[in-house]
């Protein structure tokens, strides 16, 4: 490993409702992460639809860029969620505010998109699970419903790529960003241009698809600094399972990277699309150095975020870990719902929504916050069992435990919900992996780090993990599965 007094590098990490700038510095044998910036990502509604609010956002990374600079940083990295994206004209303007892809004009969309493709044909290029947001059907509805803007684009850009073309001037199509939105033939690692065709654009709206670790270009900031801008795993999740602290070769763990959404599963050197992949919704993402995240996206603690913004709506303001004290307090397994029901998926009264889903299904209805947050942490954590007898399935193998990385890894009750219900150790940590997997990967492209194998020793020798071991009791949890299968109708 080699050695460099304190390296600075800047992660900039956007998740779907704040963002951070991260400075990381790293001594050749341990990574330290520091928090120099935050900002809030709040949605706007233009002309009806809901819409990223780019400038704001573009403003906060630049604000994060001026302080990593300040600080020291060499470089920098841009990560976030996946799937939404942005036109830029000639001239390099924005065209039109990125749509949320929570907006509603997918409803329905992939009725309309089978009749240029059928749904077995796009999974099976892509091997990507089918969600009403997924890209290729964004772009088929614009194509559709607003075609005066793939018309006159120059470019299509992912998020993290649409950022940092802002910052350096610079287009690219970074691979396991590209890779969540069914648009890229999961075996050439490269844009179909099949699919393509069905969505209605051609090849030339994209940037050549890039793989990480490639230097973007360089961004001056005010105070006249140079940064390296460094296309990193730009996929949040995808930096996220980069850190994972685990030894063990592909397929042999399994993950969660856990945050308003929980993406369950486990790393592949190759892509894996069959019957039973495509039967049970799974999905086959970009990962770094040629493997491929084979994962479930699961709605995570979307459910908790939404229902404390409902409460804060209504005058009542409750911190999270008040909102797990109390759960933890409630009685277990009362009621319990599917945390990815369609009717849970969009802003609004999350909380209504869960009383009325126990209602329509002959449970009970949750009267107080703690037990709406019970339902949704014990819903969630049999969701994780289902997904890892699912995964156990197609694989034939089964973990000896089970790495919850990300700021849901600080949750204490749903870590021990999980490792009680699954029946495994649950070992939660890095709490910071997303960052932690943008600055790996910037240490990496800069000759600091030589891999994926050193990357995650450098994790493990960093951040302290907890270990959760599960109740040797299993009737409660048994029957409380059968209850869930039961209400899933499966």
């Amino acid at each position: 490993m080699k050695k460099n007094s304190e390296l600075k590098v800047l992660g900039i990490d956007l998740g779907a409702s704040s963002g951070r700038g991260i400075l990381g510095s790293f001594d050749g044998e341990r990574l330290k992460l520091d928090e120099i910036s935050r900002f809030i990502n709040t949605p706007v509604t233009t002309r009806g639809m809901l819409c990223w609010d780019f400038p704001a956002l573009l403003r906060d990374v630049r604000a994060a860029a001026e302080a990593g600079a300040a600080g020291g940083a060499l470089s920098a990295g841009i990560d976030t969620w996946g799937v939404d994206y942005g036109y830029i004209s000639r001239e390099g303007e924005l065209i039109a505010p990125p749509a949320h892809y929570r907006d509603g004009r997918t409803d329905g969309i992939r009725v309309y998109f089978e009749r240029s493709m059928p749904g077995d044909r796009l999974y099976g290029i892509t091997g990507i699970q089918s969600m009403n947001f997924n890209t290729v059907y964004q772009l088929a509805a614009d194509v559709r419903d607003r075609p005066e803007l793939p018309g006159k684009a120059y470019k299509m850009l992912f998020m993290p790529d649409l950022f940092g073309f802002f910052l350096t001037g610079e287009t690219a199509c970074e691979y396991t960003i590209a890779s969540t939105g069914a648009l890229l033939d999961a075996r050439t690692r490269d844009l179909s241009d099949e699919v393509l065709a069905a969505a209605g654009v051609g090849r030339s709206l994209f940037a050549p698809v890039i793989q990480p670790g490639r230097v973007l270009g360089s961004h001056v900031t005010e105070a006249g600094r140079a940064l390296k801008v460094i296309n990193v795993a730009s996929h949040d999740t995808a930096s996220a399972v980069l850190s994972v602290p685990t030894t063990a070769a592909p397929g042999d763990f399994v993950y969660i990277s856990s945050g308003t959404w929980s993406l369950m599963g486990t790393e592949l050197t190759s892509p894996r699309i069959d019957a039973d992949s495509r039967r049970m919704n799974w999905t086959n993402e970009g990962g770094v150095f040629g493997t491929v995240r084979f994962l479930k996206n699961i709605m995570g603690l979307w459910l908790l975020q939404e229902s404390r913004r409902q409460w804060e709506r209504e005058g009542k303001k409750y911190t999270f870990d008040e909102l797990s004290s109390a759960a933890e307090a409630a009685t277990p397994f009362g009621s319990l719902i599917d945390p990815d029901a369609p009717e849970f998926a969009s802003p609004g009264d999350l909380p209504g929504r869960i009383a009325t889903f126990c209602a329509r299904t002959g449970q009970t209805v949750p009267e107080t916050p703690g037990e709406c947050v019970r339902i949704i942490f014990d819903s969630l954590a049999l969701c994780y069992r289902r997904t890892l007898e699912n995964l156990a399935a197609q694989t034939g193998k089964r973990p000896s435990a089970i790495n919850i990385v990300g700021g849901g890894s600080k949750d204490v009750t749903l870590n021990r919900l999980t490792a009680d219900v699954s029946g495994l150790p649950v070992l939660a940590g890095p709490s910071e992996a997303t960052a932690a997997g943008n600055i790996l990967m910037q240490l990496i492209s800069l000759g600091e780090i030589s891999g994926l194998a050193e990357a995650r020793a450098v994790v493990a020798s960093s951040f302290e993990t907890r270990e959760f071991l599960p109740d040797p009791s299993r009737e409660i949890y048994d029957r409380a599965y059968e209850r869930f299968l039961g209400i899933l109708g499966r």
